[in-house]
């Protein structure tokens, strides 16, 4: 029979669904998936659960219902001073993971170049690809995660055509300061190029962090699609909403892309999230010294296991060096030895690398969990890691 297609047949089966088998098959606790063990807002999921006996159930707008637009145009104004028009500027789609592949698809044409920040989520390269784009990886250097400006500055060349920018940035867990982002502002506009800026974590800021989108830079807003995810800021992962904030010209483009991939999303879930986007400020700020007491709790616990634990500004992961703990092989085995000796998973950072030269010394762990799942994973960590 004939080939299927060559990118996806031979893509290899990812390293999280690994990692969670061998999670089940040990009854490991698992710290490698980055989902959150509790539910979200209750007055959210009574919202869902009303709008769908309100009798509008059938398909919603394209671009999504009018209550989640306007309220996505509200996010952006309060928190960072970006004014949208809700009619034009914004599309919700299916998760963050088809908003960034409906963006890549308005701004992408085979053979353009998409310039990667590494390590990065392992969604984009595989897009880029399939769009018949070339991506340009640039890694940041731990244990910082600094910005190469000179390596970045390189990457930009004449096809340059977008930089997808991850901030707060999985699995990193750095938010990148307004030198960094005003540096990238200005290798956009000497390239006339577009950035894609994936800020699903936006809300998941720790300490003096602070999340600012390069779309709020001068200069920026005719260049930036913006991403959010209602399953990060609401605990929500699985109900899969996200929403494009971005120029009219390019909103349009992104709506037939997503009008390609999946069309719709669901309308009572929409106007749940409607409801969550409005919520007092005080409820994004609680959510995220939550989750940051978690990133101390287990920081502290690794440790304490002698672990050399890597700086984390935001999201849902902390990256620890496994090189004092005497381990003798790379992050890969670890993993696999963690699973299955001290029933704790976690994920190889050198999944997050497209070549073979990846650090091979890293590995992930995912602090969204409960604080009692999170102090035995640790006691199973400490009583073990130094006989692996």
């Amino acid at each position: 029979m004939k080939s299927l297609n060559t990118m996806l047949s031979g893509l290899p089966t990812t390293i999280f669904t690994v990692m969670s088998a061998l999670a089940v098959q040990h009854d490991a606790i698992n710290l490698g998936q980055g989902f959150p063990d509790t539910e979200g807002p209750a007055d959210l999921i009574e919202a869902a659960a009303a709008a769908l006996r309100d009798g509008r159930n059938q398909y919603p707008p394209l671009a999504g219902v009018p209550e989640l637009r306007a309220a996505v145009a509200r996010s952006n104004a309060r928190f960072y001073g970006i004014d949208v028009d809700p009619a034009t500027e914004i599309v919700v789609t299916s998760g963050a993971t088809e908003a960034i592949t409906a963006s890549l698809m308005a701004i992408v044409d085979p053979g353009d170049e998409i310039v990667v920040l590494e390590p990065a989520y392992d969604t984009y390269l595989p897009v880029v690809r399939a769009l018949g784009a070339v991506a340009r990886p640039v890694r940041l250097t731990p244990p910082d995660w600094s910005l190469p400006r000179a390596a970045l500055e390189a990457a930009f060349g004449p096809r340059t055509k977008a930089i997808l920018l991850n901030s707060p940035m999985n699995p990193t867990g750095k938010v990148f300061r307004p030198d960094e982002l005003a540096f990238i502002a200005d290798l956009l506009v000497r390239h006339d190029a577009y950035a894609i800026c994936d800020e699903v974590y936006e809300h998941l800021t720790f300490g003096n962090a602070r999340h600012l989108p390069l779309m709020a830079l001068p200069g920026m807003r005719e260049r930036c699609v913006r991403i959010g995810s209602a399953g990060k800021s609401f605990s929500l992962t699985g109900w899969k909403v996200g929403y494009v904030t971005a120029p009219a010209a390019i909103a349009a483009c992104v709506a037939k892309a997503h009008q390609l991939l999946t069309f719709t999303t669901a309308p009572n879930l929409q106007r749940a999230v409607a409801v969550g986007l409005d919520k007092d400020t005080d409820y994004f700020t609680t959510l995220a010294a939550d989750m940051q007491d978690k990133r101390d709790q287990l920081s502290d616990g690794l440790r304490a296991a002698g672990f050399e634990i890597l700086p984390c500004d935001g999201s849902y992961f902390v990256i620890a060096d496994i090189r004092p703990t005497g381990f003798a092989g790379d992050d890969v085995a670890f993993c696999r030895a963690l699973t299955e000796r001290c029933r704790v998973a976690a994920i190889p950072v050198s999944a997050f690398y497209d070549t073979p030269e990846a650090p091979r010394h890293l590995v992930r762990f995912a602090f969204c969990k409960k604080k009692e799942v999170l102090a035995e994973a640790v006691a199973r960590i400490q009583a073990g890691v130094r006989g692996l």
